[in-house]
Formats: structure tokens, sequence, C-alpha cells
């Protein structure tokens, strides 16, 4: 396989299906519908009995049912069986994918192998591929029996890269399409369309080159600390792959821990700016706490301005302007039937999400008795307006993921808090395609 040791890339060995319906051999990331058995049920009558990745992943939805271990080893044989049945064609390249969503937007991404070694996503990593996000450690044990001697894996991961030239994946769709589709189909459950090309050769290699090494440039700091890759989807997934790689390492010795499949993982690279991919907030609705009171607790931990509004479009404009210097918070809330409207005008320049949560934090540390239950994430404003309309609650809209902050902020405060942000709808999420042998 050819290395971009420097850079933490691998072109590697993909293995995609032959001659099969995407509609049924396609399905949606494991994470994704996990409060909603009944879209694995309509996902299993779309794979039918056809050869599917249903067969090849765990559902999270199902990661706390009894036949857990059963599901894994099922899981394990079918690999080896799809394996042996010469389903899959084999050939060294990336795969340069067009997405096309049920919401008319189409993202661009480029399948490529990473290396382990150049990951890490505990908090104040200078790694050259960080999480963005805060990562749970209990979440890895159960993930890590999928994984583990596993004879395939299969991506759901993908990496942002700040890449405002469009270098890399840009670059790769003008190679690619120099060539045929290596497939092409609809997506089961009404989730769009997706097509690949195949990225390889002395063409392609001359590209990643040139490509990684500007963004890596680009990417280091005064210090000398190169931030290449953010993971926007499947955090848990490439923490899993990490912990796998490192507790298999131990029974390796030279040339081995250079070459073991298991050091490396696949994943999508997106351009940040892609206009195909959405960035969310996720925003916020406090329960059973005095709002005035946590309001003016915000007002004087971020500083700034507070402002009042008449309309909840008044407010919900205010907030979201994307030209605003600093990071505007609304507070929506109602007492005796009368809804307040109100929002804090800050010069903080960095992410709000990541200057917000520490204070919520503090906050309900010391005045819930039950955190847990007095704070919601809440996806889209129509959502977060409504709660605000409740008695006892105050929802905080948070103003839109500024991109080309989205980097810088995350390597000088480090990993974001959890749920700060959404890529896109639960449809939208990466589905299978490619594989790549494991163990």
């Amino acid at each position: 396989m050819k290395n971009f040791a420097e850079y933490g890339v691998q072109i590697p060995e993909i293995l995609l299906p032959k001659n099969v319906d995407l509609k049924s051999w396609s399905v949606i990331a494991c994470d994704q519908y996990t409060q909603d058995k009944e879209y694995w049920k309509k996902a299993a009558e779309s794979a039918g009995s056809n050869p599917s990745t249903l067969n090849l992943i765990f559902p999270e939805v199902y990661l706390n049912e009894p036949d857990e271990d059963s599901r894994i080893k099922k899981i394990h044989e079918t690999m080896k069986s799809y394996l042996d049945s010469d389903i899959f064609t084999a050939s060294e390249e990336c795969i340069y994918i067009e997405r096309k969503t049920e919401y008319g937007r189409t993202r661009r991404g480029l399948v490529v192998a990473v290396d382990l070694e150049k990951y890490e996503w505990k908090p104040g990593s200078k790694a050259l591929i960080r999480a963005t996000e805060a990562t749970v450690p209990e979440r890895i044990p159960p993930r890590m029996k999928i994984r583990t001697g596993a004879s395939l894996e299969l991506p759901h991961i993908m990496l942002l890269t700040n890449d405002p030239k469009d270098l890399l994946v840009g670059g790769a769709a003008s190679l690619a399409k120099k060539g045929n589709p290596v497939y092409d189909g609809d997506l089961m459950c009404n989730s769009g369309h997706i097509t690949g090309w195949a990225v390889k050769g002395e063409e392609a290699e001359d590209l990643l080159q040139k490509a990684l090494s500007t963004l890596a440039k680009d990417g280091t700091d005064s210090e000398g600390n190169c931030f290449l890759f953010a993971v926007g989807d499947g955090n848990h997934s490439l923490a899993t792959a990490k912990a796998v790689w490192d507790e298999h390492k131990k029974s390796l010795s030279g040339a081995e821990l250079e070459s073991s499949p298991v050091r490396y993982a696949l994943v999508e690279i997106v351009n940040i700016y892609d206009e195909g991919l959405t960035f969310e907030p996720i925003h916020r609705v406090i329960f059973n706490q005095d709002a005035g009171s946590l309001i003016l607790f915000i007002e004087e931990k971020l500083e700034g301005e507070i402002k009042s509004f008449d309309s909840e479009k008044a407010l919900e404009d205010f907030v979201s302007d994307k030209n605003a210097k600093g990071a505007r918070y609304g507070f929506i809330t109602t007492v005796g039937g009368k809804e307040k409207l109100c929002a804090l005008q800050t010069e903080i320049t960095d992410l709000a999400i990541a200057a917000l949560q520490p204070v919520l934090d503090e906050y309900l540390d010391e005045h819930s008795k039950d955190k847990k239950n007095d704070i919601d994430y809440i996806h889209g404003t129509e959502d977060v307006v409504k709660l605000g309309k409740q008695e006892n609650a105050l929802s905080i809209l948070l103003p839109p993921i500024a991109k080309d902050s989205f980097f810088a902020t995350i390597n000088g405060r480090g990993v974001l808090p959890r749920k700060s942000f959404s890529m896109g709808e639960a449809s939208e999420k990466r589905f299978y395609v490619e594989a790549r042998r494991l163990f």
C-alpha cells in the first residue's frame, strides 16, 4: 500500500461489491436511528436476502440486547463468508464520492485509510488527527468487541479538512471524472443517491502528496503542531479503532508494526467548506431553573450586552447573523404565560458553544438537583423556540457554526463539549459501500 506517512494517509486496498444493487447493499451508519427500531426493520426489508452491509455491522439500537455476543459472532462469520464467496473486487485506490441527499444537497468526499498512530481523542491532544467533541471512554469497550477479530471494516467515519482552496477533494474530483464510476445508485429508505469513482495511479499519488503537503503547512501552528484532520462524524468508532490497534500492536514487532492493516482505519475526508456539508449548532434548553438568574450568570461570565426583542423572528435573525463580529446567544423563556425574548451580544470569536457549555455546567453543578435531566440538546430552531414557550424552561439559541474558526477553536481550546454541532440530518449521514480487510 502507498503510504504518505508524514500525513498519516494511506491509499488502501478497497473492496467493492460486484454487480450488487446499492439499495440492498448500502445501509446507513450504525450509530444513527439509535431509538428507532422501525427504521432498522425497514432497512432489513430493503436488504432482504441479498448481500448487504447490514449483515456486516452492528446497529447500535441493538447494543444492549441480550443477544449481543451471538450477533457479533454472526457478523464475523458473515464477513468471512462474503470474502470466501467472491462478492468483492479489490483494488489499491481511493474513492471519490458524490452523495446527493434527499434534501437536494450534494456532498463530496474522498475515502482513504488513516494511520491510527497519528490520531488521538484525549483532551489536550496536538495530534495530526484530533477529535472535535468530548469522547466517552465507557462507549469504547462494547465497540471493541465488534472490531476485534473482524475480517472486514466498513467506514462511517468522516474527517474534516480545512481546505478553502479545495485542493484535496476537489483535486480528486478532477482526476476521478476522467473515468467511469465504480458504483452508482439510489440508497434505501429514500436517502438519496451515491456515486463513486476510483482515484489511483501516479497522478493520484502526486495529487495527494501536493495537497497534503500544502494543507499540513497551512495547518501547522507557531509551536510546530500540525492539525490536519478533525473528526466530524464517527468519533467513537475511530476511538475504538485506536483502542483495538493499541491492544493488537502489543503482539507485533518490527515490520509488522508498520504493515498491519489493523493500524489503519478507512475514513471519508470532507472539506469543511463543501457547500453540500450542512454544519448546524445543537441548541440548549435548561429546565427547572430560575431563567433570569441563569441569564445574568451567563452575561457575567461571557460579558457583553443584553438586548431585548419583540418577536421570535427578530431574535432569530439577530442570533443567526453571519456577519456578526462576536458570538450571540438568544434566550427564550416564558413566565406567567408571557414570553420573554432577549440575546447576549459578546466579543467571543471562538465557536459560541465552546464558551457557553462550561458556564452552563458550572451553574448547573451548583443549582441543579438532577443535572442530567435539567439540560437537553435540541436540533433545529423551530423545536428550541417551541420549548422556550413552556413554563419553567429556558431555551438558548446558538448562532450558526463558523466554518472558518472551527479548526482554530479546537486547536486553541481543545475538544468541544459533547453535542456541539451536527453535520446534516440523520438520513444524510454516511452509508456503507466500501470495505477493507482488517484481521
